[in-house]
């Protein structure tokens, strides 16, 4: 399938990127000069917004730099979705960490209707490794990937990438609910949940160039990570959320009863009144919060019935 010259676009988040900003548009007008470039300048406090028109001006490229004031990669690329209209979206980091020379193989699935997202897997092919100077970004990597492949029984390698392709079909249809770095992990377990095709192809990674700071905290950006899945997973699969809090709720209940069954198989009497009160409770607070998960995984099952027959209905 051919695509019209303006029905691609490049979404660029950028805070504070002016060291990299500029070859990341050149960069990626070279690979694919029929794309429209978009840099989403989230409330920089350098020249990034100025430097990124003044070189899309210069190369006479297609797009413009669109202002988001609040906070945090998520804001920016919703303001994005809901500004740019495009047949395929191409997501990448405005740092110079990913090569630009594979934006059409990103977006080429997308295109020939194989895919709804493309993921460029930084991991595969080891490049993040060699790359990445934190050892702990790269734990947290793998503590993600296998968490999600364990919920959602997918084989995804590499859930935090930020080289994306996507089809206008997935765009239109996923609602930016987070604000920050999760961003990866939402759109992941959205596909994921609405069962569109989601393909990863190995691409090359390097670390960001000198002068270039990241803006990535590891251990609160670690934290919220595990928060959003946490989250995330409460409303995509709520039957296993709340069974295991349930499941945590009754063996606490029965750790707590235990002097008292101690009490009542001795003396057959119970001394341990308030642990005898405490177990009850717990077990009580199990077997709500276990009605709790089958009714929302009611409601879920009947939204992703409405979300397909929107999806029909669209087609």
């Amino acid at each position: 399938m051919s695509l019209p010259p303006d029905s691609i676009a490049v979404i660029l988040p950028a805070y504070n990127e002016e060291v990299t900003v500029a070859g990341v548009i050149r960069a990626f007008h070279a690979a694919l000069p029929q794309a429209a470039i978009y840099v989403i300048d989230n409330n920089s406090k350098d020249a990034t917004a100025r430097l990124a028109a003044d070189t899309l001006a210069s190369l006479g490229c297609k797009g413009r730099v669109i202002p988001e004031l609040r906070q945090g990669k998520g804001n920016a690329v919703r303001r994005a979705f809901h500004e740019v209209n495009a047949d395929v979206y191409l997501m990448v980091d405005a740092d110079l960490t990913y090569p630009a020379n594979r934006a059409m193989d990103l977006i080429q699935p997308v295109i020939d209707g194989r895919a709804d997202m493309v993921v460029g897997d930084r991991l595969s092919g080891g490049h993040y490794a060699r790359e990445n100077k934190r050892p702990l970004h790269g734990f947290g990597n793998g503590l993600v990937v296998t968490m999600i492949n364990k919920f959602f029984g997918s084989q995804l390698r590499d859930t935090m990438s930020g080289y994306r392709a996507f089809s206008r079909t997935f765009v239109k249809n996923y609602a930016v609910l987070v604000e920050g770095f999760q961003l990866e992990i939402d759109v992941t377990l959205h596909a994921l949940d609405k069962r569109f095709r989601i393909l990863e192809l190995p691409v090359e990674y390097v670390d960001r160039p000198a002068g270039s700071a990241s803006k990535l905290n590891t251990l609160t950006d670690g934290a919220r990570v595990i928060f959003a899945i946490l989250q995330i997973l409460r409303y995509y699969k709520p039957l296993a959320f709340f069974t295991a809090v349930a499941l945590a709720s009754m063996l606490l209940g029965l750790v707590a009863a235990i002097p008292v069954f101690n009490d009542w198989i001795q003396y057959r009497y119970i001394y341990h009144v308030p642990l005898a009160i405490l177990a009850a409770a717990l077990e009580i607070v199990g077997a709500l919060m276990l009605s709790v998960g089958l009714m929302l995984d009611s409601i879920a099952h009947q939204r992703r019935t409405d979300y397909e027959l929107r999806l029909l209905a669209q087609s």
